[in-house]
């Protein structure tokens, strides 16, 4: 088992620098006022040229939202554009009674969305109603003219009678949120009849319209009736599908890879699956797919997919440091798009430890190339072939490596990947059972059914992965296989996803070989460290000889239950506790089990959470770690 990259374990005073620059995540530029962008954001930034407003015109302003609600007095602040500016100068006194007659407008939508149909705006310049200035208003020059907003918020209303006509007449109101007795809010009925104009579509009906909405509010009972009546239109298929926007990528590859075939059934799902397939590709900064506005003749839709290709060579490098550990550097160039199929080709290679010794040659050293072809064996199919070469040193084990494999994954659903592939590894170790040398020829099979809604940052759906890779060490001749297994569950119980509750559970064996040492290094099983068991450094977690040196184990269980926490809209908390057990035998004893717990740090980024996690263990090893520090990109599972 080895941890996520960007893991930084085994601190006892340890400071962290972190650098990642990539041509392929952002631009790095620096503007007239001396600032650096980096994965969009702006870094070092000087003071902002002050934006000249031609006439400026100052208001004093009060604002009386009417109500001791707090969530509804902050949400009319935020709706209103007088409060949000009102430091800020307006251009000419035209221009204030403008903004005033759009924050009317603004703060009404504002009592409609939280289902108060019976509000009133009041808005004053100069102790004169909006309604009643001329068409050129003249105010005093000299002071801040004096503006007034007060609003009558009324009652809550709720829901009455809901009645779904023309071709929405057979779908159940309560499917969409409006039951009897429920409040009206005006975004929960606009999004009603979203969702039914989307689902008419999935019958593959892509002309479904609405044909009415409509609102009745009886003031007198604080009710609202509904009616919402929708026109399905014929059933078609997709039909055409042409492409433009390419230059060096083949379109008749993005027609197939998309699969959105002629004459398969039309469905908006597929279709935004399609788009989201295409971007993964990493080829193109744009990707978006039109629908006819009418059919063919021949009763189909079609469809056009239009791209943008982005800069198909990059390269990036990125550091990490500690006082324990050193320097480590890592550096990368790729190319995305190598013969006009999307088929990328990455160089990596990394330097570890700088710092912590001064002899070159014990410095941990690794390289790899790696080649993907999508669509090799049909469009739900890619194609991976990868040689790697490492020099190790963990506290476990030394190790030489160079590993070749080949091999495809295959997309049976949009939740489904299965991949099997071949594997020949040379590796020499000295480790607890002293120096070997092996050569090991592996089948590994994996499945994977992956439902999460975000793959960096889930709130809601799993993760459930199983995989076996049945090997043959051919200088002891020595038949082995591993089988692991592990889930990831998301649950959050309330809309706006500000409590995500997170848990992980994780099992492996090792079968085959007489001796432990029989079996590489490399492939037998350790915990510890930012991806298992945090608080304890990597492979510290496992079973141990009489000298106290680490073996490794035939088999694992280890588990993670995390709350993550929404502070504001981009800082969270997250404590968490983290458990494991390494046994000797293939049957888990869990006669030493080890916990970790701690708290994290996330700051929310367009390119997902970073993350600062601190853990101590809760039974450290006698003289061992005392906490640990990780820091990463994306949650820790």
């Amino acid at each position: 088992m080895s941890p996520p990259r960007w893991s930084i374990a085994h601190w006892k005073a340890a400071t962290v620098f972190a650098l990642a620059a990539s041509t392929a995540l952002g631009p790095i530029a620096a503007g007239n006022a001396h600032a650096i962008r980096i994965f969009g954001m702006r870094f070092f930034e000087g003071p902002e040229e002050e934006v000249q407003v031609i006439d400026p015109v100052r208001y004093a302003l009060t604002f009386d939202a009417g109500t001791d609600d707090e969530e509804l007095r902050e949400a009319l602040e935020n709706g209103s554009q007088l409060f949000q500016d009102q430091e800020e100068p307006v251009s000419g006194d035209l221009g204030l009674a403008i903004k005033a007659r759009d924050d009317r407008d603004r703060l009404l939508a504002v009592l409609y969305e939280r289902a108060r149909y019976g509000g009133s705006i009041s808005i004053l310049i100069n102790g004169q109603d909006i309604d009643s200035l001329p068409p050129d208003p003249s105010f005093p020059d000299g002071q801040a003219v004096p503006v007034t907003v007060r609003v009558t918020p009324g009652p809550v209303f709720t829901l009455d009678s809901v009645r779904f006509e023309g071709d929405a007449a057979g779908l159940d109101p309560a499917t969409y949120e409006l039951r009897r007795g429920a409040r009206a809010d005006s975004t929960l009925i606009i999004r009603a009849g979203e969702r039914i104009v989307n689902d008419l579509k999935e019958q593959s009906r892509p002309l479904a319209k609405l044909t009415e909405r409509s609102v009745v509010a009886d003031h007198a009972t604080s009710t609202v009736d509904v009616t919402i009546s929708a026109d399905a239109g014929p059933v078609a298929p997709v039909g055409d599908l042409t492409v433009t926007g390419t230059r060096t990528v083949d379109p008749d590859f993005v027609r197939d890879y998309s699969r959105l075939n002629h004459g398969r059934r039309y469905s908006p799902e597929n279709i935004r699956k399609a788009a989201e397939r295409l971007r993964q590709l990493n080829v193109f900064s744009s990707v978006t797919i039109n629908e006819a506005d009418t059919l063919a003749p021949d009763g189909t839709l079609p469809m056009n997919i239009h791209v943008s290709e982005g800069k198909h060579r990059y390269f990036g490098f990125g550091g990490q440091v500690s006082t324990t550990e050193g320097l480590g550097v890592q550096g990368y160039w790729g190319h995305r798009n190598l013969f006009g199929r999307a088929e990328s080709l990455r160089i990596e290679g990394s330097v570890d430890r700088i710092g912590e010794t001064t002899d070159v040659g014990s410095l941990d050293y690794s390289a790899g190339i790696l080649f993907a072809k999508p669509g090799a064996f049909g469009p739900a199919s890619t194609f991976t072939a990868s040689v790697k070469a490492s020099l190790l040193d963990p506290d476990a084990y030394s190790a030489k490596t160079i590993t070749a494999a080949a091999g495809a994954s295959f997309e049976l659903s949009p939740t489904d990947t299965i991949s099997a592939g071949v594997e020949l590894g040379w590796a020499d170790i000295d480790d607890a059972f002293g120096s070997n040398s092996y050569v090991t020829a592996a089948l590994p099979f994996e499945y994977v059914r992956d439902t999460r809604d975000d793959k960096l940052n889930a709130t809601e759906g799993y993760r459930a992965l199983i995989n076996a890779k049945p090997s043959y060490e051919i200088e002891g001749q020595t038949f082995f296989s591993s089988f692991e297994a592990s889930a990831s569950a998301y649950y959050s119980p309330g809309e706006e996803n500000r409590f995500v509750l997170a848990g992980k559970l994780g099992a492996g064996v090792l079968v085959g070989g007489d001796e432990l040492s029989d079996i590489p290094a490399t492939r037998r099983f350790f915990l510890g460290g930012g991806g298992t068991v945090r608080g304890y450094s990597f492979q510290e977690i496992s079973p141990r000889n009489a000298d106290n040196e680490l073996t490794g184990g035939r088999s694992y269980v280890n588990g993670t239950l995390e709350a993550r926490i929404a502070v504001t809209d981009t800082i969270g908390i997250v404590p968490f506790i983290d458990a494991g057990s390494v046994s000797e035998s293939t049957t888990p004893d869990f006669s030493d089990i080890r916990a970790g717990a701690g708290i994290g740090l996330r700051y929310a980024t367009p390119f997902g959470p970073i993350r600062l996690d601190f853990a101590v263990p809760l039974n450290k090893y006698p003289g061992g770690t005392d906490y640990g520090i990780y820091a990463g990109i994306g949650q820790s599972f």
